[in-house]
């Protein structure tokens, strides 16, 4: 474990949507991402293929819903919140290619503030 923990921060957006969550999967998603930010890998938490090393996505099945929540671990010293969503697609487990579009955006916009 990490003797200092890392700070979590949020793109505007991906938290807006997050609110939106209903408490529950807020409450959990945000235990999986403090976990992160002590070092610890959350067990709902998983590397995001296709995204490049460092990109993790929280899924958590809520009721009859899926809830997503995509975040980097390797952009700068904070873990980057970069994007959450009710997963509407009902035809298998594969992030809508709309959605993964969205977060590399996020990701080179957020790199390029970052520099």
């Amino acid at each position: 474990m990490q003797e200092t923990e890392r700070e979590i921060a949020w793109i505007s957006a991906a938290l807006k949507e997050f609110q939106k969550f209903p408490e529950t999967v807020q409450r959990r998603i945000l235990v999986a991402l403090t976990n992160t930010a002590q070092g610890v890998t959350a067990d709902i938490a998983k590397p995001m293929k296709g995204l490049g090393a460092g990109v993790f996505e929280v899924a958590l099945k809520y009721k009859t819903d899926a809830y997503r929540t995509v975040y980097a671990v390797q952009i700068d010293e904070k873990i980057w919140v970069l994007h959450a969503f009710k997963k509407k697609s009902k035809k298998g487990i594969k992030t809508p290619k709309q959605e993964t579009d969205l977060i590399k955006k996020r990701i080179k916009v957020l790199k390029g503030m970052l520099k």
